[in-house]
């Protein structure tokens, strides 16, 4: 992976943008080369005068020429197809990170096709006074709905308590993975805590669900779930399309 030069102390915005693979949750094909797809979420970052890193496999050199940014960062990833794009992201923003860590104080990843910052999360009082808590996002809905038991039949049948977890966390919001992120000890830790669950037990997934949100929600609430921070001011309302909303960090459609 190429090495950025990045001042002391940055605070990083990540998101991979992978084309050319079935996207499972969309249901369809992303076309290469498209910046149409990712504009939203630069521009938001970059209008107010943050740092940002785009993961790609498919963008040209000239593309990344024309939509060269002192803060936008365009690094180019060879998507190996050993896990689905959705959980590949995960040991991509790893491996980036522990190639970083004497440069990165703090760092979100996002969903890119539905996410937009709002404001800039690593001023707010709620951030900095809370240096050891996992910020995510999350829905109006609890961990038991029909859409979360079809995605976990993979994790149910391969991890020996997944269906305990489901079942002490059935009343508790559902935390979402497009929009996480803390200092960089806190995600570091959480991020080696993921892929070890994904390179565990979900290398062989076969099942038409990525497995993404089950495993992000088991690994907040089984080892961080003392320290998690979601919702407001964190997130809008996941698919409240609340446009006119500025008092949130980030907005998940």
């Amino acid at each position: 992976m190429e090495l950025l030069e990045l001042p002391e102390q940055s605070t990083l915005i990540l998101a991979c943008h992978f084309t050319g693979i079935f996207d499972v949750n969309r249901q369809s094909v992303l076309p290469d080369d498209d910046f149409s797809l990712v504009q939203n979420w630069v521009d938001s970052i970059l209008n107010l005068g943050l740092t940002a890193v785009l993961f790609h496999n498919n963008f040209s050199e000239i593309t990344c020429a024309q939509h060269a940014h002192p803060n936008l960062h365009f690094i180019r990833i060879e998507y190996p197809n050993t896990f689905n794009p959705n959980v590949f992201r995960y040991f991509v923003y790893q491996e980036f990170i522990e190639l970083h860590l004497a440069q990165v104080a703090a760092f979100f990843v996002t969903d890119v096709g539905d996410v937009t910052l709002c404001m800039n999360p690593f001023v707010q009082p709620l951030f900095l006074n809370n240096p050891n808590a996992l910020f995510c996002g999350d829905e109006p809905k609890t961990l038991q709905n029909d859409w979360m038991y079809e995605h976990g039949t993979h994790f149910r049948a391969q991890m020996p308590d997944y269906a305990a977890f489901e079942a002490e966390f059935a009343d508790a919001p559902l935390l979402n993975c497009g929009v996480f992120g803390g200092v960089t000890s806190v995600m570091r830790a959480f991020l080696a805590g993921l892929c070890a669950v994904h390179a565990r037990f979900n290398d062989d997934n076969r099942t038409a669900f990525t497995g993404d949100m089950g495993a992000f929600n088991y690994c907040v609430r089984r080892h961080w779930n003392d320290r998690v921070l979601h919702g407001a001011p964190v997130n809008t309302v996941f698919k409240g399309y609340e446009v006119d909303r500025g008092d949130c960090w980030f907005r998940h459609k």
